[in-house]
């Protein structure tokens, strides 16, 4: 049966090209054996990776940037006090979307995520165009924590009286040439990446352990001292625009920070190196799910009753606040562990990346090369370098809030996919076995399309054209390449 979108296109006047790819679909049973084909050829990623595993690493891409960076700029420009209701309203549509994640990642536990998930149920030409939005997605996220990560880091060493000349330390438009602390730990954690998966997670998990102890003690300490007049009003009145406070305000900011939660497509694309994808893929996207909104709304709750909000449009919003307790040691620590936090965001970032660019090269719709593993490491490692140098040069010379609406709209445009493929599938492959079903029938995807949808409305229209721009770009690549690959015999 074909899908719904395609039956819907089949009934217009469209393209034979766009046709023909819309319904060149992938089938599961075609995915699956795929797969097992790799492994069996010991040609695939390697499975060793656990539940807890899934959990750290969803953990590690989501308490990053959102908390330690973006949370200033939300609170200061669009949701005031009531940040913690814009966390509120993204960890229910993230909630609503990882439950969709769940069911799909345990029924197809491959590389690739909401990428595969729409060629097995929209076509190669709707994979296409959300793998290549998810390329925008990762390759942004990872470059805004780079920069958060720059300004934590120039902030610890100049407490120690080591400075960079200014032309090194920011990008253009923000008062230097280029931001070469952005660009450094990006290529440091490529070269991480390049090591066995296995290597990675271990790292990763340690470094979770950390910044969720520092995060916690950042949370009890900082309660002690709050200033509860700071909280009033919660949602401060509107300024006149949308999106500038009130409750368009909460809206906007839900938008803006909701981007923290590519975390839970990083889980989903590990998926295919867990040793019991059917069973850890859901236990690590909802238990990452649980543990970063619990974080998210507690340090929101603290922040903003620490320092006037007004205040917090800073790159180092956690370290500002901490400031005010005049407790240096403690500022000491709260910078390391922003640190930490930032590295591990911007090392899942980098990782979902190269398994993204993996999955669509295996698939012959990016040229070969970044199909290739490491004999040794099993990593890809000719695509983990070159996302590597590709992200560090946007994270040295694009501004950080320009980043993070991009990656927003991103992540919320690959959820709605991930809402739609449990739908469909539900429909054109209603037999399949489920090891994890979404309760409530249809009802929770529906919801969860829509709640995206809402979030991406709050969010600017120059964000809007970005994207844009860079589907139809996108468009043009596999209309001029990509379609042909696909019609094309493999080599042998």
């Amino acid at each position: 049966m074909r899908p719904v979108f395609g039956l819907a296109l089949a009934s217009m006047d469209t393209p034979p090209v766009l046709a023909s790819a819309l319904a060149t679909r992938k089938p599961i049973t075609a995915i699956l054996a795929q797969e097992e084909d790799h492994e069996a050829s010991s040609r695939g990623l390697t499975r060793s990776l656990s539940a807890l595993s899934l959990v750290c690493i969803g953990v590690g891409g989501t308490i990053g940037a959102g908390i330690f960076v973006l949370t200033g700029t939300a609170a200061a420009q669009f949701a005031g006090p009531g940040l913690a209701l814009s966390f509120i309203l993204a960890g229910i549509a993230s909630g609503l979307v990882g439950l969709c994640y769940a069911e799909l990642a345990a029924m197809i536990p491959v590389a690739g995520s909401t990428y595969t998930y729409t060629y097995a149920t929209l076509g190669s030409l709707a994979a296409w165009i959300i793998g290549w939005d998810l390329v925008l997605e990762f390759a942004m996220a990872a470059s805004t924590v780079a920069v958060g990560w720059s300004g934590y880091a120039q902030s610890l060493a100049a407490d120690f009286g080591l400075r960079l000349p200014p032309s090194l330390a920011s990008a253009p438009g923000r008062g230097g040439i280029v931001d070469l602390p952005a660009a450094a730990i990006t290529c440091g954690l490529t070269l991480l990446l390049m090591r066995e998966a296995r290597d990675a997670a271990m790292s990763n998990a340690i470094l979770v352990a950390l910044k969720v102890a520092i995060i916690l003690s950042f949370v009890v300490v900082g309660g002690i001292h709050v200033k509860p007049e700071l909280w009033s009003p919660l949602v401060p009145p509107n300024e006149g625009a949308f999106g500038a406070f009130g409750w368009s305000g909460i809206l906007r900011g839900a938008g803006v920070v909701f981007f923290a939660y590519i975390g839970f497509e990083t889980v989903s694309c590990a998926a295919a190196e867990t040793r019991h994808p059917q069973r850890d893929a859901p236990i690590g996207l909802i238990g990452a799910l649980v543990v970063s909104t619990v974080l998210y709304v507690a340090v929101a709750i603290v922040l903003t009753g620490l320092v006037p909000f007004k205040a917090l449009n800073v790159p180092d919003p956690i370290a500002k606040a901490v400031d005010t307790l005049g407790l240096d040691a403690f500022g000491l620590l709260i910078k390391v562990g922003a640190l930490i936090g930032l590295t591990t965001a911007c090392l899942t970032a980098l990782y979902g990346q190269g398994r993204i660019l993996y999955a669509m090269a295996r698939d012959r719709m990016l040229p070969d090369i970044f199909a290739r593993l490491d004999p040794v490491t099993r990593a890809p490692r000719i695509g983990q370098v070159t996302i590597g140098l590709v992200t560090a040069t946007v994270a040295a010379l694009v501004p950080i809030e320009v980043l993070g609406e991009l990656v927003s709209i991103g992540t919320l445009f690959a959820f709605i996919l991930v809402c739609s493929a449990v739908l469909i599938l539900r429909r054109t492959d209603p037999e399949r076995t489920r090891p994890f079903r979404v309760p409530g029938g249809k009802v929770l995807p529906v919801l969860g399309i829509l709640a995206c949808l809402a979030l991406m409305v709050g969010l600017p229209g120059d964000t809007w054209i970005r994207l844009v721009a860079w589907l139809v770009l996108g468009l043009a690549i596999f209309l001029g390449y990509g379609r042909r690959r696909l019609r094309a015999p493999a080599a042998q």
